[in-house]
């Protein structure tokens, strides 16, 4: 049985030509290609693009068990497998299942409006938590497993995934969390407080976040950027993790230091240990 591969592309100019390419290549290696549109019938998504695009096909396929690779024809691709010079190569080994699969959390939000409403989303970077009205902050109460923890005003709060660590929650001073560490990180943004620092909790702890009534601001939530809750004051937000991982292919056993290292071009001289690269 051949291999059913969804082809996830940017619209940006010459990543159509090389979709085109890398169509012809498969078909000729004995796979079969799907349009993105039927992802969900895959059995493995090649992405071409950046980080949003990547972001866009695991919305295509949530829900199912389907590995998803990248390659990075965007800027830092921090979830890209793989970059355009070493595209053939790629196609070969996803067309002949050589690769291994790594699993990522995701975390689920409850959003529960001053009238009761309740609308649910997903997240594999983050829940981020953004005051509307740019003049006047936000004010929340943060609380983790049902117990208060702080108050504060703030531009916004991120509640995200190790995997989201080096995306809005890193942009906001959070640490870098490991994506196979299990764990939770909350970062609030521009917070007017003493006690405002970075938190990580365990997997399974639930964190919750009280819109202040007192404040006329209204805040809205955005899941990876991408999908958009409306939050008014009065909103109760609830974040845990999901029962559903994303599936990320791999091509190459690099640890995560050394994919940090070449995404952020981080400076490594005078370490004298052993010396590996990407």
């Amino acid at each position: 049985m051949s291999q059913k591969i969804a082809l996830v592309r940017h619209s940006r100019p010459g990543v159509h030509q090389q979709a085109e390419l890398v169509s012809a290549a498969i078909a000729d290696l004995g796979g079969t290609i799907l349009p993105e549109e039927r992802a969900r019938e895959a059995d493995f998504v090649l992405v071409l693009g950046g980080d949003g695009t990547i972001l866009y096909a695991t919305e295509l396929v949530r829900g199912r068990p389907i590995p998803l690779l990248g390659v990075n024809f965007g800027h830092v691709g921090f979830l890209a497998e793989a970059d355009p010079e070493s595209l053939g190569d790629v196609v070969s080994r996803v067309v002949s299942g050589d690769y291994s699969v790594d699993e990522r959390m995701t975390i689920e939000v409850s959003v529960t409006s001053p009238d009761g409403v309740t609308t649910t989303g997903w997240a594999l970077n983050e829940v981020a938590l953004l005051k509307v009205d740019r003049a006047r902050m936000i004010g929340v109460a943060f609380g983790v497993d049902g117990r208060a923890v702080s108050s504060f005003g703030c531009d916004g709060l991120v509640l995200a995934t190790p995997t989201g660590s080096t995306a809005y929650a890193f942009s906001g001073g959070g640490p870098i969390v490991w994506p196979d560490v299990e764990a939770l990180l909350a970062v609030p943004i521009a917070a007017h407080a003493l006690f405002s620092r970075p938190l990580v909790v365990g997997p399974d702890s639930e964190m919750t976040v009280h819109l202040d009534t007192n404040l006329v601001s209204d805040a809205e939530i955005w899941c990876d950027g991408r999908r958009r809750i409306a939050a008014p004051h009065g909103t109760v937000v609830t974040v845990r993790r999901s029962p559903e991982p994303v599936l990320l292919a791999r091509l190459t056993n690099t640890p995560f230091s050394g994919r940090l290292v070449a995404k952020f071009s981080l400076p490594v001289h005078g370490w004298r240990g052993p010396q590996s690269h990407a």
